[in-house]
Protein backbone atom coordinates (compact mmCIF):
# COMPACT_ATOMS: atom_id res chain seq x y z
CA UNK A 1 0.00 0.00 0.00
CA UNK A 2 2.91 2.30 0.76
CA UNK A 3 4.71 1.58 -2.45
CA UNK A 4 1.47 2.86 -4.15
CA UNK A 5 0.98 5.82 -2.41
CA UNK A 6 4.55 6.76 -3.17
CA UNK A 7 3.90 5.73 -7.03
CA UNK A 8 0.62 8.06 -7.12
CA UNK A 9 2.26 10.77 -5.18
CA UNK A 10 5.39 10.76 -7.16
CA UNK A 11 2.93 11.17 -10.83
CA UNK A 12 0.88 13.98 -9.36
CA UNK A 13 3.91 16.02 -7.87
CA UNK A 14 5.17 15.14 -11.85
CA UNK A 15 1.90 16.36 -12.99
CA UNK A 16 2.24 19.65 -10.45
CA UNK A 17 5.81 20.67 -10.98
CA UNK A 18 4.99 20.92 -14.82
CA UNK A 19 1.90 22.80 -13.58
CA UNK A 20 3.77 24.76 -11.76
CA UNK A 21 6.58 25.19 -14.15
CA UNK A 22 3.69 26.71 -16.94
CA UNK A 23 1.95 29.19 -14.46
CA UNK A 24 5.79 29.92 -13.13
CA UNK A 25 6.72 31.06 -16.46
CA UNK A 26 3.53 33.15 -16.95
CA UNK A 27 3.39 34.89 -13.80
CA UNK A 28 7.19 35.55 -13.12
CA UNK A 29 10.50 37.41 -14.31
CA UNK A 30 13.77 36.73 -14.36
CA UNK A 31 16.45 39.68 -14.42
CA UNK A 32 19.76 40.65 -13.91
CA UNK A 33 20.82 42.57 -10.67
CA UNK A 34 23.82 44.85 -10.65
CA UNK A 35 26.23 43.53 -7.59
CA UNK A 36 27.00 45.64 -4.67
CA UNK A 37 31.03 45.28 -5.91
CA UNK A 38 30.23 46.63 -8.97
CA UNK A 39 27.87 49.36 -8.22
CA UNK A 40 30.96 50.63 -5.79
CA UNK A 41 33.86 50.12 -8.77
CA UNK A 42 31.33 52.17 -10.63
CA UNK A 43 31.17 55.28 -8.14
CA UNK A 44 34.66 54.95 -7.69
CA UNK A 45 35.90 54.85 -10.76
CA UNK A 46 33.04 57.76 -11.85
CA UNK A 47 34.63 60.19 -8.71
CA UNK A 48 38.42 59.36 -9.68
CA UNK A 49 37.63 59.80 -13.47
CA UNK A 50 36.64 63.48 -13.14
CA UNK A 51 39.09 63.78 -10.45
CA UNK A 52 41.82 63.43 -13.40
CA UNK A 53 40.48 66.48 -14.59
CA UNK A 54 39.79 68.47 -10.87
CA UNK A 55 36.13 67.76 -11.21
CA UNK A 56 34.56 67.60 -7.73
CA UNK A 57 31.71 65.42 -8.55
CA UNK A 58 29.47 62.92 -6.66
CA UNK A 59 28.61 59.49 -8.47
CA UNK A 60 25.31 57.55 -7.58
CA UNK A 61 24.69 54.26 -8.85
CA UNK A 62 20.93 52.55 -8.68
CA UNK A 63 19.54 48.94 -9.08
CA UNK A 64 16.68 48.31 -11.40
CA UNK A 65 14.43 50.12 -9.38
CA UNK A 66 16.22 53.46 -9.10
CA UNK A 67 17.23 52.95 -5.28
CA UNK A 68 20.59 53.85 -4.47
CA UNK A 69 23.14 50.90 -4.14
CA UNK A 70 26.20 53.84 -4.19
CA UNK A 71 26.75 57.33 -3.36
CA UNK A 72 30.37 58.98 -3.11
CA UNK A 73 31.11 62.14 -3.37
CA UNK A 74 34.33 63.47 -3.59
CA UNK A 75 35.73 65.84 -0.56
CA UNK A 76 35.51 68.46 -2.22
CA UNK A 77 32.01 68.41 -4.28
CA UNK A 78 29.06 70.41 -3.33
CA UNK A 79 26.13 69.67 -1.41
CA UNK A 80 23.96 69.70 -4.67
CA UNK A 81 25.39 66.94 -6.12
CA UNK A 82 24.57 64.55 -4.18
CA UNK A 83 20.58 64.98 -5.29
CA UNK A 84 21.83 65.69 -8.51
CA UNK A 85 23.59 62.27 -9.03
CA UNK A 86 20.96 60.10 -8.07
CA UNK A 87 18.16 62.26 -9.67
CA UNK A 88 20.19 61.44 -12.96
CA UNK A 89 20.72 57.98 -11.79
CA UNK A 90 16.96 57.30 -11.34
CA UNK A 91 15.77 59.06 -14.56
CA UNK A 92 18.41 57.44 -16.92
CA UNK A 93 16.99 53.65 -15.29
CA UNK A 94 13.33 54.81 -15.01
CA UNK A 95 13.21 56.26 -18.63
CA UNK A 96 15.63 53.55 -20.12
CA UNK A 97 18.06 56.17 -21.61
CA UNK A 98 20.42 58.71 -20.74
CA UNK A 99 19.53 61.99 -19.57
CA UNK A 100 21.19 63.78 -22.10
CA UNK A 101 18.99 62.45 -24.70
CA UNK A 102 15.72 63.35 -22.67
CA UNK A 103 17.52 66.95 -21.97
CA UNK A 104 17.63 67.19 -25.79
CA UNK A 105 14.26 65.70 -26.52
CA UNK A 106 12.24 68.21 -24.39
CA UNK A 107 14.38 71.33 -26.11
CA UNK A 108 13.76 70.22 -29.49
CA UNK A 109 9.93 69.11 -28.59
CA UNK A 110 8.30 71.47 -26.30
CA UNK A 111 5.24 69.66 -26.16
CA UNK A 112 6.78 67.00 -24.09
CA UNK A 113 8.45 69.33 -21.38
CA UNK A 114 5.75 68.24 -19.04
CA UNK A 115 7.73 65.06 -18.83
CA UNK A 116 10.65 66.13 -16.75
CA UNK A 117 7.67 67.24 -14.24
CA UNK A 118 6.06 63.20 -14.07
CA UNK A 119 8.04 62.68 -10.68
CA UNK A 120 9.76 64.61 -8.03
CA UNK A 121 12.79 62.29 -8.57
CA UNK A 122 13.38 63.07 -12.57
CA UNK A 123 16.23 65.42 -13.75
CA UNK A 124 16.64 66.34 -17.60
CA UNK A 125 19.91 66.82 -17.28
CA UNK A 126 23.04 64.84 -18.74
CA UNK A 127 25.35 62.58 -16.93
CA UNK A 128 22.73 59.55 -15.94
CA UNK A 129 23.50 56.68 -18.16
CA UNK A 130 21.30 53.21 -17.86
CA UNK A 131 24.12 50.59 -16.91
CA UNK A 132 23.04 47.42 -19.18
CA UNK A 133 25.04 43.26 -18.89
CA UNK A 134 24.06 41.79 -22.09
CA UNK A 135 21.33 44.34 -23.63
CA UNK A 136 19.46 44.59 -20.07
CA UNK A 137 19.11 47.21 -18.63
CA UNK A 138 20.18 46.52 -15.02
CA UNK A 139 20.73 50.06 -13.33
CA UNK A 140 21.63 53.48 -13.50
CA UNK A 141 24.72 55.47 -12.64
CA UNK A 142 24.83 59.27 -12.36
CA UNK A 143 27.05 62.28 -11.84
CA UNK A 144 27.15 65.60 -10.75
CA UNK A 145 29.17 68.43 -10.43
CA UNK A 146 31.89 68.54 -13.54
CA UNK A 147 31.15 72.17 -14.86
CA UNK A 148 29.10 70.69 -17.60
CA UNK A 149 26.80 67.96 -18.07
CA UNK A 150 28.95 66.61 -20.80
CA UNK A 151 31.51 65.97 -18.73
CA UNK A 152 29.59 64.22 -16.26
CA UNK A 153 28.47 61.87 -19.80
CA UNK A 154 32.54 61.55 -20.28
CA UNK A 155 33.13 60.30 -16.32
CA UNK A 156 29.85 58.02 -16.26
CA UNK A 157 31.03 56.58 -19.94
CA UNK A 158 34.62 55.94 -18.65
CA UNK A 159 33.80 54.33 -15.27
CA UNK A 160 31.02 52.27 -17.22
CA UNK A 161 34.19 51.04 -19.92
CA UNK A 162 36.24 50.67 -17.12
CA UNK A 163 34.39 48.72 -14.79
CA UNK A 164 31.91 46.16 -16.85
CA UNK A 165 34.15 45.83 -19.88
Amino acid sequence: MKSIIKKITGVSLVLMSGLATAQESEQTHTFTQLSSSTAMSLAVTGVSECAKDNYNVTTTVVDLAGRVLVQLRNNNATTHTLESSRQKAFTAVSMKQPTANLMKLIQDKPVLRPLQNMDENLLFLAGGIPLKINDQIVGGIGIGGAPGGHLDVACAEAAIKRVMK
